[in-house]
């Protein structure tokens, strides 16, 4: 399987836009999180979150068929593969099934919501609840591209309670918070905090 290096180096050629950018990134922490939680195979588990909207600007009417057809020539495993396929069932028809495809699936657009809820609290991240994305979650006008059904529905796949599984999405977030942007500014003008 290619590496960290090479994947944040097709990342970089294939997606412009930076807040997709960050969202991919954010879904790889989560996602890294996730398999040390659950002894699974942190670097399959990560480069799935990473790479999975790879295709989404280039070719959204295709996506996700395009980035798997490229990330299986380039020698990427078939479960990260079959995990990009499964994070969209209604347009693949193929059904998340494993264990890393339903994380990723519960990931991606609670990644976004968490993401969407740092950058309108003073502290970003740094003192984020499950309690404040919630109530984030209730309000449809607030990140209206979350799908709240996909939420839900990752929730069930997964089988953990929402609390939780929201809990743990910001925990993976934070270890990459400066690089996500959602880390409190420092008040003593050093930069972000932490």
């Amino acid at each position: 399987m290619p590496d960290r290096a090479e994947s944040l180096a097709l990342l970089e050629a294939w997606v412009a836009n930076e807040n997709l950018r960050k969202h991919m990134l954010a879904v790889e922490a989560a996602m890294r999180h996730y398999a040390r939680l659950r002894g699974a195979d942190e670097e399959a588990w990560g480069q799935a979150g990473l790479l999975h909207d790879l295709d989404w600007e280039k070719h959204p009417d295709e996506h996700p068929l395009k980035a798997v057809a490229e990330l299986e020539s380039r020698g990427y495993p078939s479960v990260v593969l079959h995990a990009i396929l499964t994070h969209r069932p209604d347009f693949t028809g193929v059904e998340p099934e494993t264990e890393l495809d339903k994380v990723l699936y519960a990931c991606d657009e609670l990644a976004g919501l968490v993401h969407a809820t740092c950058l309108v609290r003073p502290n970003g991240i740094d003192d984020l609840t499950p309690k404040s994305v919630t109530k984030k979650l209730k309000d449809k006008a607030f990140a209206a591209g979350v799908s709240r059904d996909d939420v839900e529905k990752g929730v069930q796949l997964i089988g953990v309670e929402r609390s939780q599984h929201i809990q743990n999405v910001i925990d993976g977030m934070r270890v990459r918070a400066a690089e996500l942007g959602i880390r409190a500014v420092d008040v003593s003008g050093g930069g972000p905090a932490g």
